[in-house]
């Protein structure tokens, strides 16, 4: 893919912070849904604090090499409720939060020692493109239904909360933002192109707006003020202190480490899927340089930073590839003032709040084309596959019949999602398939040794 600005390049301060709103704008949702979903009082702007300061000791320890935003990750939002559930306390429910993401970063580290070792031609091996391609693909169809639905059902409420507008009026929000992004993406001036999602944004929020105003309902809620994020690490030094006993406390660690460890490893492979998601995009081998040593260590150490600060562990976001992608723009200076924006917003309660306020179909919209471009980037990974042999045919289709499908596995307090169910079994069908190559190769060389 040819790239406006490369990963070096840095691009005129002007277009360089638009480009970085764009990229707080495609993580926003998914980075503050988490703390929502989770409750317990925890707080969006400190989940955003945590992503901008997790991304940018990613973006270090990674040599500023590999541009990708880190947000929070969905796949921990059981782990985390899970530690609230486990509790006796909240303030040692956030104990257990921090706690947590120290265990799954932990085992980042570790498996980056391993890869510094061992290097990462098995990986290569078990994950070539015929799996790590469609598994991509099966991110952003399974991700589809949720951009629908916020499309469909994401009302324009008033300050109350009171839903005023129909699903026909929300389906025209996100159709504008939709349609919108792809015009300014494909028709429009080089400058406008870099922020397609930002003016696609603006597009459907000032037509929720005009809807909303009209029903004399404009939600006001934005100008609540709370300019301090209410950040996790405070409330779980509390936390300790309301511990009765060691016994009571390596019981309570014991538990959270059983809860968040396991999810570790079902990130590990969605870790690595993402980067080789970005290395197609930016058209460089990251595994290689900086390395999966690197990023892996660089995705654990900035989880960890980010849930001390924000209580969510971080992972690497889709949407920030998918961003990238779609403006051509993957400069590692965009993503650091992407973090930094997210770390001073964090601080700004009414422009938190006005986030905040930015109807979900609106964002719906924009999620359809960040959800289709990981899922194109998928299939494009495919284009060297023969899919004249029908092993290969095999592999592809039990990946994403099981992951959009949604087969997901629960065991104990531990889920293995749709994706990570795909990947499992689709490097399992393609081991399967390739057992008689594998053995006649092994024979040949034999025969060859023998002559």
């Amino acid at each position: 893919m040819q790239l406006y600005y490369n990963v070096e390049d840095k691009p005129p301060i002007k277009k360089m912070l638009l480009a970085a709103l764009q990229q707080v704008m495609a993580i926003l949702a998914g980075t503050i849904a988490v703390p929502m979903i989770v409750g317990n009082g925890m707080s969006q702007s400190a989940a955003l604090f945590g992503a901008g300061i997790g991304t940018l000791v990613y973006l270090l320890i990674t040599k500023f090499k590999s541009p990708v935003f880190l947000g929070s990750s969905f796949s921990f939002a059981g782990p985390m409720l899970a530690a609230f559930s486990g509790a006796l306390s909240m303030s040692i429910g956030y104990f257990g939060l921090v706690l947590g993401a120290i265990f799954s970063g932990l085992v980042y580290l570790i498996l980056s020692i391993i890869v510094k070792f061992v290097g990462t031609n098995w990986i290569n091996k078990l994950m070539p493109p015929i799996i790590i391609g469609p598994t991509v693909a099966v991110i952003g169809l399974t991700l589809a239904p949720n951009a629908i639905n916020n499309m469909m059902t994401g009302n324009v409420f008033d300050a109350s909360g009171k839903s005023i507008a129909s699903t026909y009026l929300t389906l025209l929000c996100g159709l504008v933002t939709l349609i919108m992004t792809i015009i300014i993406s494909r028709y429009s001036r080089r400058t406008f192109k870099l922020i397609p999602f930002i003016l696609g944004i603006i597009s459907g929020y000032v037509l929720a707006l005009i809807f909303t105003i009209f029903g004399n309902a404009f939600d006001v809620s934005w100008l609540k003020i709370s300019w301090v994020p209410d950040f996790a690490f405070i409330k779980a030094i509390d936390g300790i202190k309301e511990f009765s006993s060691s016994k009571e406390f390596w019981s309570y660690a014991l538990f959270i480490f059983f809860s968040f460890v396991p999810v570790s490893f079902v990130c590990f492979t969605e870790h690595i899927a993402d980067h080789k998601h970005l290395s197609f995009v930016i058209d460089r081998n990251l595994l290689d340089e900086p390395g999966l040593k690197r990023t892996l260590f660089g995705d654990g150490l900035g989880s960890m930073v980010g849930a001390f600060f924000g209580g969510c562990p971080n992972t690497t976001y889709g949407e920030s590839i998918s961003c990238t992608a779609i403006s051509k723009n993957a400069s590692i200076y965009s993503i650091i003032s992407a973090a930094v924006m997210c770390i001073v917003m964090s601080f700004i309660g009414p422009l938190m709040a006005f986030f905040e306020s930015i109807p979900s179909c609106v964002i719906g919209g924009l999620c359809v084309v960040l959800y289709g471009f990981i899922a194109t980037s998928g299939f494009h990974m495919l284009h060297d596959v023969d899919f004249s042999e029908h092993k290969n045919i095999f592999v592809v289709a039990v990946i994403l019949v099981i992951g959009v499908g949604g087969l997901a596995i629960n065991f104990r307090k531990v889920e293995f999602s749709p994706i990570a169910c795909a990947l499992f079994l689709g490097i399992l069908v393609n081991y399967l398939v390739n057992i008689k190559k594998d053995k006649n190769i092994d024979k040949n060389k034999d025969e060859d040794k023998n002559e």
